[in-house]
């Protein structure tokens, strides 16, 4: 047995290891904010005529076989394999497929829901799986969240429904201050873009959870999670590939960055998961959507307008009301 030393809470080694482990998080948490929000500029850039040259589907199921990849050389790495693999019964890998059927629905709800509404009007409601997360966060998992961390997260989605009509002003200002864009949800269209939030918000509190419950290496717990998840996306690109595109067809030097970035993203978003929490993965992905703007702004010309700036402030606020 290890003896851990009991080092007090005002010692120089306690507050320097605290240092270092916000540093750290710091650091992981900014990375992911910088990937998440490059990815659709990169994807806008690897288009061809307005046509994105490679198949979206096979490029996911490349995400997943990278994600899996590393994931079995971390644990290689870490040695013990075979013991590991031996206490891993069909009862502890199953629940790993949950998450993978999920998202999978989510997929084919998103193109769904296209013929029940317009882009724009998915753009805004889609804001509402922040409130599903976290009452799903609170009600599966247990944890108690005080009033100002529930306005906090009012505060986030109101910031995500700000930056959704910005964005929609961009369009406005790129097709040159035309007629716009008609508006409109169906009642069945409003059912799915519930239950495309709900799922959503589902598949990331189901998989925290599962992360946390069971006493089994991170890396290992990976290779279940992207097994399936490579499995169920191998199967849904095998079921579209109607056409004569080849499975790698189209990839150039830009799009494997963008596997590789997604990639390290999913497995940062694993650790968030393990030792952070589901909510810490909202502001990520809110923090995103301002990397995403500027980087349009910088790369494709959009115009930032003010509805722009108070997301900013919103969504820093909305920060600091939760983590105070």
């Amino acid at each position: 047995m290890i003896v851990v030393p009991n080092v007090g809470l005002s010692s120089p080694a306690r507050r320097r290891r605290l240092w270092l482990d916000g540093l750290n998080w710091t650091f992981l948490l900014g990375l992911m904010v910088l990937i998440y929000g490059s990815h659709a500029p990169l994807i806008a850039l690897t288009k061809v005529d307005s046509v994105v040259p490679f198949s979206p589907s096979s490029c996911v199921v490349m995400i997943e076989l990278v994600k899996l990849l590393i994931s079995l050389a971390t644990l290689l790495l870490n040695g013990d394999v075979t013991s590991q693999c031996i206490r891993s019964s069909p009862g502890l890998v199953a629940p790993y497929a949950v998450p993978a059927v999920l998202y999978a629905l989510n997929n084919n709800l998103v193109v769904l829901m296209q013929a029940y509404m317009d882009p724009s009007s998915y753009q805004v409601l889609s804001n509402l799986k922040i409130a599903f997360t976290a009452l799903l966060y609170s009600l599966c998992l247990g944890k108690r969240l005080r009033g100002i961390q529930w306005l906090s997260l009012g505060l986030l989605m109101a910031a995500g429904v700000c930056h959704s009509f910005s964005s929609l002003d961009l369009e406005d200002l790129e097709r040159g201050g035309g007629d716009g864009t008609s508006l409109y949800v169906t009642a069945w269209g409003l059912f799915l873009v519930t239950t495309y939030c709900f799922v959503s918000g589902l598949a990331a509190v189901y998989t925290e959870k599962v992360l946390k419950s069971q006493r089994l290496p991170l890396s290992l717990q990976n290779i279940y999670l992207y097994a399936f998840g490579m499995a169920i996306n191998g199967l849904s690109y095998l079921s579209s590939a109607g056409g004569d595109q080849r499975f790698l067809e189209g990839y150039s030097a830009l799009v494997w960055v963008i596997i590789a970035g997604q990639a390290a993203n999913g497995l940062m978003m694993s650790v968030v998961l393990k030792h952070g929490s589901g909510i810490t993965r909202l502001f990520v992905i809110s923090c995103s959507m301002l990397v995403n703007v500027l980087l349009s702004w910088a790369t494709l010309g959009l115009q930032i307008t003010p509805l722009f700036v108070l997301s900013v402030c919103m969504i820093a606020l909305a920060a600091y009301m939760y983590y105070r």
